[in-house]
Order: C-alpha cells, then structure tokens, then sequence
C-alpha cells in the first residue's frame, strides 16, 4: 500500500481497514451490521467506506457477497 493512498483514507475507512486486517485472518465473511456495532458507525456508513477501500490498493481483497438480513462482504488477505 502506499504512503499517498493511505494517507487519502477518512477515519472511518481507517477504522475498517484495520478491523479487516485483525479479523481476517482467522475469518473470511463480514455482516455491515456487525462490523458497525463494532465499531460504532452504521451499517451505512459501513457499506459506503467499503465500497471506497475496495477502489484502492490495499493488501486485502474485499467482495461483495450477500445482502440478506445486511450486506456480507468476502474478504481476504
């Protein structure tokens, strides 16, 4: 990842990037709705930061997959 692209994240984007490389090594699918309760952000919010990480360069791959009860997203490092 480079200086410049993590330097471009907001907080929030920091919060869950950070979040997903601590979970994902020993899980691989997220609900919004909990990552948010976790770390104090709506589902929303969660959802849209999400979909910004996913546009960048990072070292962790992140996959839209369900939209039951809330969005699961597929992850991997």
């Amino acid at each position: 990842m480079s200086t410049a692209m993590a330097t471009d994240l907001t907080s929030k984007q920091h919060q869950i990037l950070q979040y997903f490389r601590e979970k994902a090594a020993t899980k691989t699918y997220f609900k919004s709705r909990l990552i948010a309760k976790e770390l104090g952000m709506t589902a929303k919010e969660v959802g849209s930061n999400i979909s910004a990480l996913q546009k960048g360069d990072y070292d962790i791959d992140i996959e839209k997959w369900g939209y039951s009860s809330s969005t699961t997203w597929k992850v991997s490092l």
